[in-house]
């Protein structure tokens, strides 16, 4: 890691009389319930629709022949 940042993460474990080990904790529980609050607020169309095209690959010529079809 950057020293600069160790740095700052002990000045503001000074600052706030938390250990850098529960600041990092808190922080992934923050970021947990963030991503579980963007879940919640999906429509159940669009959660059943997450990831579907996941490693997929499109083609560019076939979606261009898609885009010429739909709209020449």
């Amino acid at each position: 890691m950057d020293d600069n940042l160790i740095e700052s993460a002990k000045e503001y474990s000074a600052q706030t009389g938390k250990s850098v080990s529960r600041i990092v904790a808190d922080l992934f529980e923050i970021i947990k319930n963030e991503k579980l609050n963007k879940e919640e607020t999906l429509t159940p169309t669009i959660r059943s629709l997450k990831g579907i095209l996941k490693e997929k690959q499109v083609d560019e010529k076939d979606y261009k022949k898609y885009l010429d079809k739909k709209y020449l």
